[in-house]
C-alpha cells in the first residue's frame, strides 16, 4: 500500500504533541488533585516524578526494541499502552492508583517517541525534506509544551482533573487506528543482532527510583533513618550494577565509550541540572499560583504562557547563535538567566501583581532554559561520531528526564520540610506555602548556579550549519 511521507508525518508530530502535552498539562491539575485524592505535599511530586522517571529509564529500551521488532509496530504498543493509561489515569480513585497509571504512562512514552523519530529519520531523506519534517515535530513538540498549561486549565475548570488525561484517550484512538494506513514498517538492516538490554533498563530505573524515594522519605523519617539509608545505598548499588552490565553488554542502552567525549560529558551534566531546575519551578510555581495567590486553573495556565513563548523564541536565537559564538557562551548566558529568574521569583509574594512580580522572573528563567538546553543538546552529538550520535542524543534526552526527576525529589523534600516548620512555628498557611516555595526556588538556583560553573568545563565547539541541522535531528 502506498503512503505519503507528509501523512506520516502527519500522525508522527500529532502522537509526540500529545506526549509533550501531557507533560505540561497535568501541573495546573495539581492542586485539585491533592485536595481530591488525599495526596501529601511530598507525595504530589509523584504525579509527576513517576511519569518522567519510567519515560527517562526506558527511553533507550524502547529505540532499540523499534529498530529490532519493527519502528510501527513499537510505535503503536507504545501509543496504545499510552492512551489506555491515559484512561485508568482519569478514572484513578486513589492517590497510589494515579501514580501506577502516570508510571505506565511514562513507559508507553518511552516506547513510542523514539520509534516516531525513527520512523521520521527513516521516511524523510536527508536533506531539505528532513530538516523540514524535523522542523514541524519540534515546532509542534514545543507548541504543545506551551499550550499544555492553558488546555489545562481550561479543562480543569470546566470538566474537572480527570480530563487532563482523558483527553489522550480519542486522539491516541484516532491515531491507533489510522496508523496501519498511513505509516509504513521499518527496522535495522541486520535484525539477526537480536539483543536486548532489559536488565540494564531495570537496574538502570530501579536504582534511581529507590534514590528518589529515599530522598522523599527522608522528609518525615530524617536522613539518618534505616529506611533511608537502605533505600539511598540500595539505590547507590543498583545503579553501580547498571554501569557493569552496560560495560560487558554486547548491545548495551548506554555504550560507555560514549563518556569519553568531553561535550557529552559535559552536556549530560548540564541537561540534567537544567532539567531539575525547570522541573522543580514548574511544579512549585504552579501550585503557589493556585493555592498562595488564588489562581484559577485556567489563570494559572495563562500566566505561564509568556514563559513558554519566550522560551520557543530563545530556542530559536540559540541555535542560530551557536554556529557564529560557539556553544559555551550560550551555556553561560543561559545559566546566568535562569539564575536571575529564580532570584527575582524569590522576592514575589502574594501581594505583588502578576506583571511585576511573577511575569519578569519566569521570562528571564524560559529565555535561559532554553540558551543552556538548545547548545548542550548540539554540543553532545557534534562531538561523537556519527554512528553514535544516535545514541548520544538518546542518552541525554534519558539524562535530562531522570536529572528532573531526581530534582523535583530533593526540591520538593527541602520545601515541603520548611512548609512543616514554618505552621510549627505560627504561620499561616500561605506564609508557609510562600516560605517553602521560596526554599524550593533557592535550592533550583543553585541546580542553575552549578551550571554555570560548570561552562568553566565545557569544551569550545563552533558547530557550522549543517552540524546544528543534524544535531537538531538526531
Amino acid at each position: 500500500m502506498r503512503t505519503s511521507r507528509w501523512s506520516t508525518l502527519a500522525v508522527m508530530a500529532l502522537a509526540q504533541f500529545m506526549v509533550v502535552l501531557d507533560v505540561t498539562i497535568v501541573n495546573v491539575a495539581l492542586p485539585d488533585i491533592q485536595r481530591d485524592l488525599g495526596f501529601s505535599g511530598a507525595g504530589l511530586q509523584w504525579v509527576i516524578s513517576a511519569y518522567t522517571l519510567l519515560f527517562g529509564g526506558f527511553l533507550l529500551l524502547g529505540g532499540r526494541a523499534g529498530d529490532l521488532l519493527g519502528r510501527r509496530r513499537v510505535f503503536l504498543g507504545g501509543l496504545t499502552l499510552f492512551s489506555l493509561s491515559s484512561l485508568a489515569a482519569g478514572l484513578a480513585p486513589s492517590a497510589g492508583a494515579l501514580v501506577a497509571a502516570r508510571a505506565v504512562q511514562g513507559l508507553g512514552g518511552a516506547l513510542l517517541s523514539p520509534a516516531a523519530l525513527s520512523i521520521l529519520t527513516v521516511t524523510f531523506p536527508a536533506g531539505r525534506e528532513r530538516n523540514v519534517a524535523m522542523g514541524v515535530w519540534g515546532a509542534l513538540a514545543g507548541l504543545g509544551g506551551t499550550l499544555g498549561v492553558v488546555a489545562g486549565g481550561v479543562l480543569v475548570d470546566a470538566l474537572g482533573w480527570q480530563w487532563v488525561f482523558f483527553v489522550n484517550v480519542p486522539v491516541g484512538a484516532l491515531l491507533v487506528a489510522t496508523g496501519p494506513l498511513l505509516v509504513r514498517e521499518s527496522r535495522a538492516a541486520q535484525p539477526a543482532a537480536w539483543s536486548f538490554d532489559v536488565t540494564g533498563a531495570l537496574l538502570g530505573t530501579g536504582g534511581l527510583l529507590a534514590l528518589v524515594l529515599g530522598v522523599i522519605r527522608a522528609e518525615p523519617l530524617g536522613w539518618a533513618s534505616a529506611e533511608v539509608i537502605a533505600l539511598l545505598a540500595g539505590g547507590v548499588a543498583l545503579l553501580a550494577a547498571f554501569v557493569t552490565v552496560e560495560a560487558r553488554a554486547a548491545a548495551p542502552l548506554v555504550p560507555l565509550r560514549l563518556f569519553r567525549s568531553r561535550g557529552l560529558q559535559t552536556a549530560g551534566a548540564a541537561l540534567a541540572l537544567n532539567g531539575g531546575a525547570f522541573v522543580s519551578m514548574f511544579f512549585l510555581t504552579a501550585i503557589y499560583l493556585q493555592q498562595v495567590r488564588g489562581d484559577s486553573a485556567l489563570a494559572a495556565g495563562v500566566h505561564f504562557l509568556p514563559m513558554g513563548g519566550i522560551a520557543i523564541t530563545a530556542a530559536v536565537v540559540a541555535s542560530q547563535l551557536v554556529s557564529r559564538i560557539g556553544t559555551r557562551p550560550i551555556h553561560l548566558a543561559g545559566a546566568l538567566l535562569s539564575v536571575a529568574g529564580l532570584w527575582l521569583l524569590m522576592g514575589v509574594n502574594a501581594s505583588d501583581s502578576y506583571a511585576t512580580g511573577v511575569l519578569p522572573g519566569t521570562l528571564l528563567f524560559g529565555a535561559g532554559i532554553m540558551f543552556v538546553g538548545v547548545p548542550n543538546q548540539i554540543a553532545a552529538v557534534v562531538d561523537v561520531r556519527n554512528d553514535d550520535a544516535g545514541a548520544a542524543s538518546g542518552v541525554v534526552s534519558a539524562v535530562y528526564q531522570v536529572g528532573g526527576a531526581l530534582g523535583l525529589a530533593i526540591i520538593t523534600t527541602l520545601s515541603t520540610t520548611r512548609v512543616a516548620d514554618a505552621l510549627a512555628q505560627g504561620a499561616t498557611q500561605a506564609a508557609a506555602l510562600t516560605a517553602g516555595y521560596h526554599r524550593g526556588l533557592l535550592v533550583a538556583a543553585v541546580l542553575a548556579g552549578a551550571n554555570a560553573a560548570l561552562w568553566l568545563a565545557a569544551p569550545r565547539l563552533r558547530p557550522d550549519a549543517e552540524q546544528v541541522a543534524s544535531a537538531s535531528a538526531a
